[in-house]
This record gives structure tokens, sequence and C-alpha cells, in this order.
């Protein structure tokens, strides 16, 4: 047997133990494998194995005659009046060392980004060419065809030029990025298990003084054609997206999304946020909750702002720490937008935008954990903290919410007074 095929056979059988630990330690939370700190060590090892259990059975099957040489872009030179920057492989050192920029501006990422990113894309970039025409284009093209496309929102005709391959070649890379990091990376923008989420909310409590709070939701809709699509986003304290649902019609409204999501649901059967996790705030029970970014009405697990508050009350005060608390969601989702293919109308069928506004969102939180800001907006010069407050009638509101609101108002209030 050889070391590709014992690889492949090592990795599956590992993945299987894993598989089975999980069986016999079951979890009650399904937003973990298991509450203990043995599971918290087993999940990331469960998720490690299984990717590469499947890249490596695939792997075994494709006979190679050598490894392909890793070589990276370079830019050459466009002819006078073609106004293209054109790329080629060429020497190692020929474009990163001339021009830096270029893979912010190109690819909306840094060089050694790029570098992680081929190394980890790879072996699945290269193994799902199509069975009767294989492609012979390296990891680095393939990568770099897909990035200029989310980065850019170059149209197929464009990039085909810019990277002398035919515009069926150029869409099957683009689709393959998207399919591979949507697929096998998902994870990367899951929802968390209980302790992540605490992390989260001491993280929110810290900034302003409101405990229990496990992140902010928020509704955004990105043109289609002539028509458009909603995303439902829940983001935390850094800006990383702990969850997203996209796909929903655009004319719905932001709770007419909430409610036909399968978080609504979740978190209305008690699947998350478990009652556990409550806080005792003045006698009032808070449980586990998200601030509402958009139009939703008050719910016990969604704080929204006050409507109609009266200047330098206490109302303004809460107003304020939950307006605190949403900028990290407006950073986010204009972070998104500065992927070119996700600010211009996307062309294409609905399930092409959903990968595509997928594999940005994924590429969101990778380049946040290397804190690579190439793609990220610090610029909120645009933004009104009206925007955070629900246009809903008060009175839709029910009174566990609103006694749940009132004994959070306190915890702002002692905050305020603190920095005072």
């Amino acid at each position: 047997m050889n070391t590709r095929n014992l690889a492949a056979l090592l990795s599956s059988l590992v993945a299987q133990l894993l598989l089975l630990l999980a069986v016999i330690f079951p979890s009650s939370n399904p937003l973990s494998i298991t509450n203990s700190s043995f599971a918290d060590f087993l999940s990331p090892l469960l998720l490690h194995f299984l990717s590469v259990s499947e890249t490596a059975a695939t792997l075994s099957l494709i006979p190679f005659s050598r490894k392909r040489k890793r070589t990276l872009f370079s830019e050459s030179d466009a002819p006078a009046g073609d106004g293209l920057t054109r790329f080629k492989l060429g020497r190692p050192d020929s474009f990163i060392r001339r021009n830096p920029d270029c893979f912010k501006k190109f690819f909306n990422i840094n060089s050694s980004t790029f570098d992680w990113l081929c190394g980890l894309l790879e072996p699945l970039l290269e193994c799902r060419d199509p069975v009767d025409s294989p492609l012979n284009l390296s990891a680095e093209t393939r990568l770099g065809i897909g990035l200029f496309r989310l980065a850019t929102g170059a149209n197929f005709s464009d990039i085909c030029r810019r990277f002398s391959v035919s515009e069926s070649v150029a869409k099957f890379c683009f689709k393959q990025l998207c399919r591979v990091l949507c697929t096998n990376f998902r994870f990367w923008v899951g929802l968390l298990n209980s302790g992540e989420l605490e992390s989260v909310s001491n993280q929110f409590e810290c900034i302003s003084g409101i405990p229990n709070c496990c992140g902010v939701l928020c509704c955004v809709r990105f043109k289609v054609n002539e028509e458009s699509i909603a995303a439902q986003l829940v983001v935390d304290s850094t800006s990383r997206i702990i969850s997203i649902i996209a796909g929903f019609r655009g004319d719905k409204s932001d709770f007419q999304v909430l409610n036909s999501s399968t978080l609504f649901q979740g978190i209305e059967k008690g699947t998350i946020f478990t009652n556990s996790q409550a806080l005792e705030i003045n006698g009032v029970a808070v449980p586990q909750f998200l601030v509402g970014n958009g139009d939703y009405p008050l719910l016990n697990w969604l704080m929204l702002p006050f409507d109609d508050h009266v200047s330098q009350s206490n109302e303004e005060n809460f107003n304020n720490a939950i307006n605190l608390m949403c900028l990290p969601s407006v950073k986010a989702v204009k972070s998104l937008r500065n992927w070119g293919v996700l600010n211009e109308p996307i062309e294409g069928e609905i399930k092409t935008a959903v990968a595509s506004i997928g594999a940005c969102s994924i590429l969101h939180n990778m380049l946040l954990s290397r804190e690579d800001y190439s793609a990220f907006c610090e610029d909120l010069s645009d933004y009104s903290f009206h925007k955070c407050q629900s246009s809903l009638n008060p009175g839709e509101s029910n009174s566990v919410a609103c006694a749940i609101r009132s004994a959070l108002v306190t915890k702002a209030i002692e905050f305020q007074s603190q920095k005072q």
C-alpha cells in the first residue's frame, strides 16, 4: 500500500473513532458535541480528521506522476492602450516583492493569506475537475480566478482575458472555489457552542455593561439580476459572523425572514440559548439574547432600543449601549459589500448568488482570524444610530420581554456611572 492510500485509511479510521466517541458521549446542546471538557477537545479534532479523511480518500484515487511545483502570480505589462492587468505564472519572487499591494487590490487579501489559503484549499481545488476534461491549472491559478471574481466582481469575459483561460474554465474555477468554501469550511460561520457564546457575551458586556448578549441580529439584501435576496446574520463584538442564512426573497421584512429561519425555530424550541444560561437581575430571569439591528419586535431573546425616548433619560443610556453593540454588525455588512461580487447586482442563478454570499462570509471570518484587514471596512461615516431602532409598534412586545429590557436598563446605568 502506497503512502497516499495509507494516509487515507488512517484518516478514515481516526475519523470513525472520533464519531464513535461522540455517539458514546452525546450532548444535550446541539451547538456542541458535548458540554464536557473532553468534547471541547474532541470537537476541533473531529472537524479536522473528517476534512482530512475526505481529502485523503479523494486524492488516493487520483494518480499523480509528480508533485506540481508551487508558483505565484506575476503581473505582466499590458499592451499599450489595452488597459488590462494580465496575470501569468512566473518566478516566485517576481510579483510579491515588486508589488505586494496588488494582492489587496485584486484579491482582497494580502500575499501571506493567499499562500495560507492556497495551501489549505489546494487538495480540494485540484481533485474535482470534470472527468472528461481535467484542467491543467495550478491551485494558485484556480484560487486566483475565484478570488478575483469575488473581490472585484469582474465579468467572466474580463477574467478569461486576464488569466488567459476560456470563459467556461473561469466560471468553473469560480464556482469550484465557492463550492469548496461553502461545503468544506462552512463551520467558519457556524453557530457557537455554549462556552464560546459565553465568551461572546463577556465581550459585549465589556463594551456596554449589558450582560448575556450573544450577538447582533441583522438582515441585509443583495441585488440578484433585477431582484434581491436577503441574508440574515448574527455578528459578535469583533464583527465575526457567527451565523448566516441566505436566500430569502428580498421583499420580505426583517421579521418575516427571521420567522422563516432555523435560528428562530431553534431559539423558540430551546435548542439554542438554553435556560441554564439565564441570569437574575433585579428578580428578573434574563436569558441569553440577541440585539436587533433592524425592524423586529421586542422578544424575550431579542432586545431593541426604546422608541421615542426622552433625552438624557435612562432609556437613552440604554439606547446608546445598544447602538454601540450594533456597530460590529454594521462593519461586518459593509465589509461584505467590499467584495465586489456583492457590491453590484449579482448575475446568474439564485443558488450562485447564495454561494457567493456564503463564500465571502467565510473569507471574511478567515481574514479576521489572521488579522488580515484587506477587505475590512472601518469607515462608518454614513451610519446613523437611529437605524438600529425598530419601526414596529411597541404594543406588539410582550410583558416578559419588557421586564427583561427594564432589568437590562439598570445594568446600562450602572456601567455608565462607573465610567464617569
